[in-house]
């Protein structure tokens, strides 16, 4: 039961980021991507490169969860899904600190939720 748990919530950061995606490298300079990031379309159009390699990079966490979910070798999949949950963690709290709190919020704390449900089944 807690492996399913921890598998949804795992599978909703990967949609979390592979939203992310979306946003910065083709909805960047788009009415959703400016309400989302409260942000002008004058300073889009300038950020418009480096929000898309931040998206691919996104992109990259996403996959590297799914890559997690589906490992035929549970050992190993535990491992792959702590790694890239430590990552979407690190990011979030990098984010944080740069740019807005609420990156904490929105990308750091639904991966710590994650994690400690993952790491501590009995909790």
């Amino acid at each position: 039961m807690i492996y399913m748990v921890s598998s949804i919530l795992i599978f909703f950061v990967a949609v979390l980021h592979f939203f992310f995606l979306i946003l910065e490298m083709f909805l960047w300079t788009r009415p959703l991507g400016l309400k989302v990031f409260r942000q002008s379309l004058d300073k889009a159009k300038i950020t418009e490169v480096l929000a898309a390699n931040q998206g691919l990079y996104n992109g990259f966490l996403s996959a590297g969860l799914a890559w997690g979910l589906i490992h035929p070798d549970p050992s190993v999949g535990i491992q792959i899904k702590f790694f890239f949950l430590f990552c979407v963690i690190i990011a979030g709290i990098f984010g944080a600190a740069t740019v807005n709190k609420r990156i904490f919020f929105v990308q750091s704390l639904p991966a710590l939720i994650a994690s400690l449900v993952l790491f501590f089944p009995n909790f």
